[in-house]
């Protein structure tokens, strides 16, 4: 038994006198032939434990998981610690139908201005079309859900025969979408469409209930143990709004990587659609890829340490992860743990907002233990409001930063800061 480290208790911490310390991480980097050689010897009975205990030795994993004494009693949830008002907000009662907080949320978007974005009857060329372009288009006869469902039905089908493929989705049904998006334009003819969702095709990450759509958390196997005979709550609430639903989008197996590689698939790993040499980041890699391409507005991915935040960055989408608490995990396959959240990914900040209102909505367990305060949507109607990103002051911990292999990325990220300062006016 090594020498007990005691931690200071977290009240009487002085953070100025805390000097941030860089490690040197001994692991192997292996890679093909060489991997899968060490995969075997891990997996060996005695073998395999001699040699993770001789790395957690060498990175000194014992000493800081054992030999650490934390003054603090364990905590198993996040805590929501008082807070003082949000300037320019609208406060939401999440007990609301999911249309009504949509509704909600619509209100507090700036001015949709469709001269900005159509001419005449002609259509643009390639953009990424909002949800508020879908829905304009739909109301003004321009184009029909089951249009749309068409050429998204034929763009998929076709990934496969791409070189390399670039397959968006593990679950995909065509009749399925056909008569979703047969009840949407029967809807809008109608003149009875549920939300600004209504028609919006979204994906589904593979780790989240969509019934009947099997979840395989990109395994080959989780279907056989793990029956799905309902919508994750998450995905009941789009459903309420009018979207249709495409499928089951490709992601890391089980969510336990930032790669989006699938040795499951194989080649049949989901590419960025900017570069298709590239990763498109994980574990949300189909949800990110597939709005990143074009083809749906929005989709639905989960997140614990970036699997949302880190696809939607690398294929330049907008990706939220919201406080722990704010969606419901009931339906998706990691709905136990104390980080992990169902968040929207969109091609805009406006999107999201809307996706975000519709899916909102804490389990009855968490509103109980957690005791949130009440959500609420940036108010960004007024161009009084749209400026409050000024007021914001952003927190960079430097020697963090700038502990990095390669400078590429820190300096784009020291660039963006400094914009947001020079643009916007963050101090």
């Amino acid at each position: 038994m090594g020498k007990k480290r005691v931690m200071v208790p977290a009240k009487d911490l002085d953070l100025s006198t805390v000097k941030y310390e860089h490690e040197v991480i001994k692991a192997p980097h292996l890679t093909g032939l060489m991997l899968k050689l060490f995969v075997r010897m891990v997996e060996a009975p005695v073998l395999g434990s001699l040699i993770m205990s001789f790395l957690k030795k060498q990175n000194k994993m014992v000493e800081m998981l054992q030999n650490t004494v934390i003054p603090e009693a364990p905590m198993f949830k996040p805590e929501f610690p008082p807070q003082d008002a949000e300037p320019s907000v609208v406060i939401v009662d999440e007990e609301r139908k999911p249309e009504d907080r949509v509704e909600l949320a619509l209100k507090c978007l700036p001015h949709y201005d469709p001269a900005s974005c159509w001419s005449g009857d002609s259509l643009p060329s390639f953009r990424y079309w909002k949800i508020r372009d879908y829905a304009y288009a739909y109301r003004s006869k321009l184009v029909t859900p089951s249009m749309v469902a068409e050429k998204i039905i034929s763009v998929i089908e076709d990934c496969n025969y791409h070189k390399p493929p670039t397959p968006l989705l593990i679950s995909f049904d065509a009749e399925d979408i056909r008569k979703q998006a047969a009840a949407s334009t029967r809807r809008f003819e109608e003149g009875n469409q549920l939300s600004i969702l209504d028609g919006i095709f979204m994906a589904i990450k593979d780790d989240i209930d969509c019934y009947p759509h099997p979840s395989k958390g990109a395994t080959t196997w989780m279907h056989e143990v793990r029956s799905v005979e309902k919508d994750a709550v998450c995905v009941s609430r789009l459903r309420s709004c009018g979207v249709i639903l495409v499928g089951k989008a490709n992601m890391h197996e089980l969510g336990m990587g930032t790669t989006g590689n699938n040795p499951n698939y194989g080649y049949r790993t989901t590419r960025n659609p900017h570069a298709v040499e590239r990763y498109t980041g994980g574990s949300s890699s189909g949800p990110a890829a597939i709005v990143a391409s074009g083809l749906c507005s929005a989709a639905l991915g989960t997140d614990g340490g970036g699997s949302v935040r880190i696809p939607s960055s690398l294929c330049g989408v907008v990706g939220l992860k919201t406080t722990y608490g704010r969606t419901s995990m009931e339906g998706s396959i990691c709905d136990a743990g104390t980080v992990e959240i169902i968040g929207p990914i969109a091609s805009t900040v406006e999107d999201v907002i809307l996706v975000y209102a519709a899916i909102l909505g804490s389990s009855p367990d968490n509103r109980i233990s957690l005791r949130p305060p009440p959500p609420c949507f940036p108010d960004l109607s007024s161009l009084e409001n749209a400026n409050t990103l000024g007021s914001l002051r952003l927190g960079k911990y430097t020697e963090w930063f700038n502990d990095v292999h390669s400078t590429d990325i820190s300096d784009v990220c020291e660039d963006v800061l400094k914009l947001l300062s020079k643009s916007h006016g963050c101090e």
